[in-house]
């Protein structure tokens, strides 16, 4: 469960930097996000998640 927290808490500390540093850019990246279909960004989801799984796998295993 620590590991999970500290992953969170790593989220919202790129997040926030991207959102701090770069807002006019991630305004944008939101606005084509909405403008996308939803297959492509199921796609992308998915392919993340896959490639997110097997990094955390190759660490932890």
């Amino acid at each position: 469960m620590s590991d999970f927290l500290a992953a969170l808490g790593l989220v919202f500390v790129i997040e926030g930097l991207v959102f701090a540093a770069f807002p006019g850019s991630a305004k944008r990246a939101m606005v084509s996000v909405m403008e996308t279909p939803d297959m492509p960004l199921r796609l992308i989801g998915i392919g993340s998640a896959v490639f997110g799984l097997i990094v955390v796998w190759l660490i932890r295993g």
